[in-house]
């Protein structure tokens, strides 16, 4: 009876990491079919796709700085160029962080080699003409005081690296690979308190 008292009040656990309710009894076990990760990932590359939409905004409004359509009184074309381009540093980085969680919950397959490799390195591609345009627009543009030209270049092209170490997937899953640690884990695992995913073991 009492055994039945507590898997009553352990029917419902909520889960950090996805937010959907999971089965959790107070042993801190369960047996489970799938361990997949879980978690909106349609809704999670949406999201990713408008954040990278927003840095490219953020790219043509320096590139029309340096051209000299948009002047910004109130602000020297150096702070208008540095704002624009930290900008769309942030949103190309957010938005890769976004679609690497999203490409972890619903991995593509390995069959399709170009696919694959296109997929986990969407971040890293748009990292690149987020901010190569820019650069060569610059670096090719007479009208930028030299000063303004140097520094501005030297801040696009480290904001082209941290984006891209940013972006890029060290770790990309495959369909493939998640389905075999599905198969892997199917059994008991366990749920640490205030945990955000399952263990294989207890310790």
């Amino acid at each position: 009876e009492e055994s039945k008292m507590a898997e009553k009040k352990a029917k419902k656990f909520v889960s950090a990491d996805s937010g959907k309710e999971t089965a959790a009894p107070e042993k801190k076990t369960r047996k489970v079919k799938e361990a997949a990760p879980v978690g909106n990932a349609k809704g999670l590359r949406i999201g990713a796709v408008v954040l990278w939409v927003l840095a490219i905004v953020m790219e043509v409004l320096a590139l029309l700085v340096v051209l000299g359509k948009i002047n910004l009184k109130f602000m020297p074309t150096l702070y208008q160029l540095i704002a624009f381009l930290v900008l769309d540093l942030a949103f190309v980085i957010i938005g890769a962080q976004l679609w690497k969680k999203a490409n972890h919950i619903d991995p593509v397959s390995e069959a399709n080699k170009f696919k694959f490799w296109l997929w986990n390195n969407m971040g890293v591609i748009v990292g690149v003409v987020a901010f190569v345009p820019i650069i060569i627009l610059m670096l090719s543009n007479k009208n930028l005081d030299k000063k303004t030209k140097t520094i501005a270049t030297v801040v696009a092209i480290i904001a082209l690296l941290i984006g891209g170490v940013c972006s890029y997937d060290f770790n990309p899953v495959s369909e493939e690979q998640q389905q075999a640690a599905i198969n892997a884990v199917e059994g008991e695992v366990f749920w640490a308190p205030f945990g955000k995913v399952y263990h294989t073991h207890d310790d």
